[in-house]
């Protein structure tokens, strides 16, 4: 069975006025990286997941994890896509070199 690797990229703005917003945030935060996800840039995460219905799966996980208020977005792409994209300016983190299309790091 062939698989078309995806992106699936979570960008969020979320309000951190008060100290209850701020805990939302870094619950959100938290949990978003406990689902795989790794920052590309700040309030924009990035998770490789092996097809279209995997990616589905995790957008519909995300949804039981976001903060009632704010803007939380994801956008799914092809491997292709993601590795058509180009830096403008600054690199790529430590995290994305490492990682890679890869699903799975063994540390």
């Amino acid at each position: 069975m062939k698989y078309k690797v995806m992106r699936l990229i979570c960008m969020f703005d979320l309000p951190t006025d008060t100290a209850k917003e701020k805990k939302a945030y870094r619950i959100f935060r938290k949990k978003l990286i406990q689902e795989g996800f790794v920052m590309m840039q700040y309030s924009v995460y990035v998770r490789v997941c092996l097809n279209r219905d995997y990616a589905k799966r995790i957008e519909k996980r995300l949804l039981k994890i976001v903060p009632p208020a704010g803007n939380v977005r994801t956008l799914m792409i092809t491997e292709k896509q993601y590795e058509d994209m180009k830096i403008m300016v600054g690199t790529k983190r430590a995290q994305e070199k490492a990682i890679g299309s890869e699903r799975m790091i063994i540390i």
